[in-house]
């Protein structure tokens, strides 16, 4: 029989319920957050952009997107 070795997988980014709202972490990094600021409307802020949904799961969706795509696009002027 051979051996199964253990993987190392990388550390995966979470979602933390809070006060009114989420904060999506990685580690001990903060990702990005969603905070309710109305009956029924939720702003996110993550990379530096930020935006308004009508859900809580359109705002995660949005944040983990905006996460995405700033690990993988190059600043354009630093």
């Amino acid at each position: 029989m051979s051996a199964r070795r253990a993987k190392r997988s990388k550390p995966r980014p979470f979602w933390e319920r809070g006060y009114r709202g989420h904060v999506y972490w990685l580690g001990k990094q903060k990702l990005g957050k969603v905070a309710l600021v109305e009956t029924g409307r939720y702003d996110w802020e993550a990379a530096g952009k930020t935006g308004r949904c009508d859900t809580l799961d359109k705002a995660r969706a949005a944040v983990e997107l905006a996460v995405a795509v700033s690990d993988r696009q190059l600043p354009l002027f630093e």
